[in-house]
């Protein structure tokens, strides 16, 4: 199979490269290199290309046809939640628009299977187990340009014949080899590591939310966890591919299980040996207090189940930020 992965040079892009590769799939990158580097899978054609301009349509569409790509991951996108409030029309742009020109090329190129990352961001302020069906309320922009991301995939879906899968992410975090972590301090383990190197505190932002211990409570799943996931949702794509044109499914992808914001840095500080402790500071904008996955229905159709702890998690990406 040959897939074309847009934001593949990308933290959690690199990773679903590196699966895809290792058991057999041809793989083009395309991604703009903001946050994404090419050194993460050396080998891998990386076309350097801009998804929010318009003119990426025509030469996105050459290169699907070029490489005769069966099926098209996009995780190309912007994904900070308090950039996304400063930044709203922006943001739309980016994330919206950026996927609306990879349809765009996948119809003019007869491409007909897509793997769409979305974001529990979808659901905004939810609490305790949240199922796919649940109520879609984002409370940042970047929330929000998945969710019109998700409509927008349903109406093509609907127009072009496409077989698709929208995979609602939890928290990413960990690392499958030392060379693919995560080397942008946007997300929670990063930004702990990047306050340690500092001889700094950990940040808690906002520790007075209706939670066990007043800190945000997510799920945390391993990147190579989520990768997997992305790699049984392709077999999907293509095994019930006759049986499932103009169809789009949506999947949670996390553990079942909540990890504190607290409980989380406890463990970072715990694997790195660090004297510091937590610091708590301003709750930040957008921040929802709980979400954490009902991952059923993945489970059942999917065959996909997480298996790798939060201590793993902390393991490896604490092992990657030392090879970094």
């Amino acid at each position: 199979m040959t897939v074309l992965v847009t934001g593949g040079a990308g933290y959690i892009g690199a990773h679903v490269v590196r699966v895809l590769r290792e058991r057999g799939d041809d793989v083009v990158i395309v991604d703009d290199l903001v946050t994404g580097f090419p050194e993460r899978n050396p080998g891998v054609e990386l076309v350097e290309m801009s998804l929010a301009q318009s003119s990426s349509v025509d030469a996105l569409a050459s290169l699907l046809s070029k490489h005769e790509v069966d099926a098209v991951i996009h995780f190309a996108a912007r994904k900070q939640v308090g950039e996304s409030v400063a930044k709203p029309a922006w943001y739309y742009s980016e994330n919206v628009g950026g996927l609306a020109h990879v349809l765009l090329a996948m119809e003019r190129a007869g491409v007909g299977r897509m793997i769409f990352s979305s974001s529990a961001a979808v659901y905004g302020d939810a609490r305790g187990y949240v199922p796919e069906s649940a109520p879609k309320v984002p409370t940042s922009p970047y929330g929000e340009t998945k969710l019109v991301g998700e409509w927008l995939l349903t109406a093509a879906v609907a127009a072009q014949g496409l077989d698709a899968i929208s995979l609602r992410y939890f928290n990413v975090a960990g690392a499958g080899w030392p060379e693919l972590g995560d080397k942008m301090a946007l997300n929670l383990v990063p930004m702990v590591f990047e306050r340690l190197d500092a001889n700094e505190s950990p940040l808690i932002f906002g520790a007075d939310y209706q939670t066990p211990d007043g800190t945000c409570v997510r799920d945390y799943v391993h990147v190579m966890d989520l990768a997997e996931a992305h790699a049984a949702a392709l077999d999907a794509l293509a095994t019930e591919a006759a049986a499932t044109v103009g169809r789009h499914r949506v999947f949670n992808v996390g553990t079942g299980q909540g990890t504190s914001v607290r409980e989380m840095i406890d463990v970072i500080l715990r694997v790195s040996g660090a004297p510091q402790a937590a610091e708590v500071v301003a709750r930040r904008p957008g921040d929802p207090a709980m979400v954490t996955a009902e991952v059923t229905a993945i489970a059942d159709q999917l065959g996909w189940r997480s298996s790798r702890t939060v201590v793993d998690i902390v393991e490896s990406a604490w092992a990657a930020h030392q090879h970094h």
